[in-house]
């Protein structure tokens, strides 16, 4: 084999090498990828039901219900225009309360129930995850419309 020849596998196979990495890296990006919906979005059927996303919103005021064992928690996520039950098994960061910010990843059943895997809240009292505040800024904006029309 020539050197000339011999470069040029090298440097295919280097070639072949950086492309299957290249893929291996985006495939983990892609199955590692979560997205954000409010809870609008969520009740027009435009999250996914068999993959984890992510919903915020408020916690509605009144909705918090604490099992006795402490650990399983049913809440209400709303944007002020719709409203999705929310079910979180483990304990809920120390400033999770109702009428604030939060945001929940987990999986949408069928029933409609989102089940939490994690649970983030605000850190200070002028905050609200940017998904959170959008979302209800968005409600808000489409229930104004609503009403003037």
């Amino acid at each position: 084999m020539k050197p000339r020849h011999k470069k040029l596998l090298l440097i295919g196979i280097g070639l072949a090498g950086i492309g299957l990495i290249s893929a291996l890296v985006l495939n983990a990006f892609r199955s590692n990828l979560v997205f954000f919906f409010s809870p609008t979005q969520v009740a027009r059927g435009e999250a996914p039901t068999a993959k984890a996303f992510r919903i915020g919103g408020l916690v509605e005021v009144g909705s918090v219900k604490r099992q006795p064992d402490g650990i399983n928690v049913r809440f209400v996520v709303t944007d002020t225009a719709k409203s999705i039950p929310v079910v979180y098994q483990g304990i809920l960061p120390d400033l999770f309360k109702e009428g604030k910010g939060v945001v929940a990843e987990g999986k949408l059943g069928p029933d409609g129930l989102f089940t939490a895997t994690q649970v983030l809240a605000k850190h200070d009292e002028n905050y609200m995850p940017p998904e959170a505040a959008h979302a209800v800024e968005q409600a808000q904006k489409s229930q104004k419309t609503l009403v003037t029309e």
